[in-house]
């Protein structure tokens, strides 16, 4: 029935009922090879299904956000992250109209080239390696060529292009530090990925004992609301209206995806807290040295012991220094952890 019925080609016609502004899967600009396209699924619902389905994004679930190796069972992983980004992006999009599927796999992908020990892992390899390291660029890595023996997960232009984009200035959840996304639904991405880590990382540190719920700032909390839950609806309701333009129901000039200033301000100032108080606080901790000397012994080592590689990373490079940076990058803190406990236990041994 399905060769006879292409529930494609229906889907797609749902989809001319979207926003003018909301990128027509049909429109895609395809992919680095061609395919022939899937009877079921649109291009951007294929795309989701490989992403969910590849062996990076099953190891998100073991690679930290913020805090590293926790104990406790609630903590957020940089898989429930990449969830919950997910789940905030779909709303949005939806409330405007654009194209969820589109917004959904660009979420799911984003962060698929992160390092073991987040951000304290990127820093790391970004002083090592000579080329720098960001993981969003990664990330578009994992999904070009690294996935699939290197064969890659051949996703359509958008995708990658929101994969690629996602990443903020530090100064502001709607700074550019990696490039100019081309479609609103990666700017939705990007806006949704602040929320989430914005009120999840306040969720840890408060378990963590790091903070109160008291500590946080009483300006922003007057504004966006004393809960976790209501201030993600604060947020996202100002958000929907503040880029309402983008259903084009009075098309004048592109939309952005944004924020009112009250709004972002006081967002601003959360993520400033945490920067101060969580973030820069845990960078003087000493589980946050170990895994800095982790990835240092690991670069190290490889680098000089390139034949202890795995064989497959010869395929993807021909340059030692970015083949360590593939295998580092991709390994879970567990992983990261116990293959530096073991060759530190044989340098024991051998001295």
């Amino acid at each position: 029935m399905v060769s006879q019925l292409n529930i494609r080609q229906i889907i797609e016609k749902k989809e001319e009922s979207l926003s003018p502004y909301a990128l027509k899967s049909k429109l895609s600009r395809g992919r680095l090879k061609y395919e022939e396209p899937c009877l079921v699924r649109t291009a951007f619902q294929r795309d989701r299904d490989r992403i969910i389905h590849s062996k990076a994004f099953r190891r998100l679930k073991h690679k930290t956000q913020v805090f590293i190796a926790p104990l406790g069972d609630h903590y957020v992983t940089r898989l429930t992250h990449t969830l919950e980004v997910s789940q905030i992006a779909r709303t949005i999009s939806r409330a405007l109209n654009l194209n969820e599927d589109l917004t959904e796999a660009i979420a799911l992908g984003h962060d698929l080239g992160h390092t073991p020990f987040g951000h304290v892992g990127e820093d790391v390899l970004n002083e090592l390696y000579h080329q720098g390291f960001r993981h969003n660029e990664q990330s578009l890595r994992v999904v070009d060529l690294l996935e699939k023996d290197g064969q890659g997960l051949n996703l359509t232009w958008e995708v990658r292009d929101g994969i690629l984009n996602h990443s903020k200035a530090r100064a502001d959840i709607l700074g550019d530090s990696s490039g100019k996304a081309s479609t609103l639904e990666a700017e939705v991405c990007k806006i949704a990925d602040a929320i989430a880590y914005i009120n999840h990382d306040i969720g840890d540190a408060i378990r963590a004992g790091i903070i109160t719920e008291d500590d946080l700032p009483v300006s922003t909390i007057t504004v966006l609301g004393h809960s976790h839950s209501g201030r993600i609806n604060t947020m996202v309701c100002d958000i929907t209206n503040y880029s309402w333009s983008a259903r084009g129901e009075d098309i004048k000039h592109r939309p952005t995806i944004g924020m009112s200033p009250q709004i972002l301000e006081a967002t601003n100032t959360l993520r400033e807290f945490l920067f101060d108080r969580v973030y820069n606080m845990r960078a003087t901790l000493a589980e946050t040295e170990k895994a800095r000397e982790v990835i240092r012994l690991l670069y190290k080592y490889f680098n000089e012991h390139e034949d202890r590689l795995p064989l497959e990373y010869s395929f993807y490079s021909d340059d030692t220094e970015r083949r360590v940076v593939d295998y580092i990058a991709g390994m879970t803190d567990q992983y990261a952890l116990r293959i530096a406990e073991e060759l530190s236990l044989t340098k024991g041994k051998a001295g």
